[in-house]
């Protein structure tokens, strides 16, 4: 296999996922390691890549180059989100926030259904993880609410702070509850359009004994994402009174427990 072949090879296996380990670009080139090594070498001398522990990456930044500033998800932005379907929303958010214990520690993953939370955890000397910086700010006023983030990239239009798969980049946290939206809701599970959110998402899954969905009764309409995670792994789900039959048939039957925001 030539060089160029290889290097194309390559940066298809990033585009994927964002990140790609050694191992995986060894099974997928049938190469040597010195030989990946040095493709690795010369994609990032261009530019096109970074070389980071255990693999490699996409460069964070736009494509010209200029940083992360320009970085995107897919999707709407948290603005463009924040007030549509408001008021379930806020239901939502303080029906899950009831959930929550005094002084536990909870991971909030971003999102405008979940930010919703934040004026209903005050006074509960929470410890919250999260990898939203709207969420933080809501927070800041908290004294009793200790915050910690994890490491990554900020992703500007959602606020957010993301790494790609493979890359550690979460503190050493374990808690009773994690409380996460859904772009969509189906057969298949709970689902995000970009796979750099399932990625983020499934390092807060690994650290939580429950999983909580906070999701308007909109994201039962959708059917189409990448999977996050199974209906069997969620605990709970708060929704909004405008769920249908059929979901709500779903739901139960995945043995989730169902709590309708009024």
């Amino acid at each position: 296999m030539h060089g160029e072949e290889r290097e194309r090879l390559i940066l298809d296996a990033i585009g994927e996922r964002g990140f790609v380990t050694y191992q995986a670009l060894q099974s997928r080139l049938s190469a040597s390691p010195a030989t990946i090594r040095r493709d690795l070498a010369r994609l990032a001398e261009a530019g096109l890549i970074e070389r980071v522990h255990g693999g490699a990456r996409l460069v964070s930044g736009r494509p010209d180059g200029k940083g992360d500033a320009g970085l995107r998800l897919t999707g709407a932005s948290f603005e463009q989100s924040l007030l549509d379907r408001i008021d379930q929303k806020r239901a939502i958010g303080k029906a899950a926030a009831g959930l929550c214990r005094a002084n536990e520690g909870i991971m909030v993953d971003g999102g405008t259904t979940t930010f919703q939370m934040c004026p209903h955890l005050a006074g509960l000397g929470l410890q919250v993880l999260t990898n939203s910086l709207h969420i933080v700010s809501a927070l800041l006023p908290q004294t009793g609410t200790q915050i910690l983030v994890p490491s990554g990239s900020v992703f500007r239009d959602q606020n957010i702070i993301l790494a790609p798969e493979g890359e550690e980049s979460m503190p050493r946290f374990h808690a009773p509850r994690l409380f996460m939206g859904a772009a969509a809701i189906g057969p298949q599970g709970i689902m995000q359009a970009d796979v750099l959110l399932v990625a983020g998402e499934r390092r807060f899954i690994d650290r939580a004994e429950e999983i909580v969905i906070c999701a308007d009764s909109s994201k039962f309409t959708r059917s189409s994402g990448n999977v996050v995670c199974p209906l069997d792994d969620v605990d709970i789900l708060v929704t909004d009174e405008g769920i249908g039959k059929d979901s709500v048939d779903m739901i139960e039957a995945a043995g989730i427990k169902l709590v309708i925001a009024v």
